[in-house]
């Protein structure tokens, strides 16, 4: 990231800097303030997606969400803002790729007896039946939000959007709902069925 150190620095804190580029819209006082946090994005990039390459990329893709997103928020800490909006960047990256993953299953799986492979199905859709049961059982929020977030893979943005809820809101429904979905399937699993 050598070649953005040629912009010029300033000796104004990092909220200052974003407090301005919020008010203003200056690229330049952004250019200013992402430089001195381009290494970290890096780092944290190359952690999550394992490739320079992709890792660069982000780097790049992640100062385009600046461009607008710090244009929309009031920012407190700035070093804590960049490091969660870059690792929820890197996140949605995986999904993506894990979305469009192709697995290929052994060969010993695919000859099987027939009887066994009709048994693994039977219990996939068990299985798919109590998920379903269990994510009914939620509550009206949670099931909303563990809906959105994991069946039609929304991210915590757009959740937001949808429903209006608050951040930090839809991120304690869904991390409440996955246990409460965990608890129920581990429950249930059993042949315990009410």
């Amino acid at each position: 990231m050598g070649f953005l150190h040629t912009i010029p620095t300033s000796d104004d804190s990092d909220e200052s800097l974003a407090q301005s580029y919020h008010d203003s819209g200056n690229l330049a006082i952004l250019g200013q303030l992402y430089s001195r946090y381009m290494d970290l994005v890096f780092g944290l990039c190359m952690k999550y997606l394992g490739d320079a390459e992709a890792a660069r990329d982000a780097v790049m893709q992640i100062f385009e969400q600046l461009v607008v997103k710090l244009r929309q928020h009031e920012v407190s800490y700035f070093k804590s803002w960049l490091y969660t909006l870059a690792k929820n960047h890197c996140l949605m990256q995986l999904r993506r790729q894990k979305k469009g993953s192709i697995v290929s299953l052994p060969d010993e799986l695919m000859q099987s007896a027939e009887n066994e492979h009709l048994n693994g199905k039977w219990r996939q859709e068990q299985t798919l039946l109590l998920l379903e049961k269990c994510i009914s059982g939620l509550q009206n929020e949670q099931k909303e939000a563990v809906t959105l977030f994991y069946l039609q893979e929304k991210s915590y943005h757009e959740i937001v959007a949808a429903t209006g809820i608050e951040w930090n809101k839809v991120r304690s429904l869904i991390q409440n709902g996955r246990r409460n979905l965990k608890i129920c399937m581990e429950k249930n699993s059993d042949g315990d069925e009410e």
